[in-house]
């Protein structure tokens, strides 16, 4: 079991540390963060960016809060591969534009919007309404269905 356990993660490409750049600090942001399960599978947030001066500085655990024009510069410096936008719908390309710029492989996007990145580059959109929606018809399909229980 150890030994298809490790090809899993083999295949995955869950067999060493990603480096993962966070730009928006805020709401999304910041529950992204503090999500534990990340680290724990190998996902390492090494840098969080932001524009608001109110943000940049700030401190979460062991990482400042950097201004987003530094993003090119620091994805060199610390081997950025992976990118997660947190960032207003508005935002999210110029976001994207940067990141793939600075040479990040791959791009999770939690704004609402539709991305444009070249070929080279993975990107994976979340949509929390649209997962709220599917949730909403799966439970209105468990609904509908008939009891199994009979009474006696």
């Amino acid at each position: 079991m150890a030994r298809l356990k490790k090809e899993i993660r083999l295949i995955l490409g869950l067999n060493h540390r990603w480096s993962v750049a966070l730009v928006g600090a805020g709401n999304i942001g910041s529950a992204l963060f503090s999500y534990k399960e990340f680290r724990r599978q190998g996902f390492d947030f090494a840098a969080v960016f932001d524009v608001s001066p109110d943000r940049v500085g700030l401190r979460w655990r062991d990482l400042h809060i950097l201004d987003v024009e530094s993003l090119g510069e620091e994805t060199q410096r610390l081997g950025l591969e992976i990118g997660v936008i947190a960032v207003p719908a508005r935002a999210a390309q110029g976001v994207a534009d940067r990141m793939v710029e600075a040479g990040m492989r791959g791009i999770l996007n939690f704004a609402h919007r539709k991305l444009f990145v070249p070929p080279q580059v993975a990107l994976r959109n979340v949509n929390l309404a649209v997962e709220l929606e599917s949730l909403s018809f799966s439970i209105k399909a468990l609904n509908a269905r008939p009891s199994r229980r009979t009474r006696g």
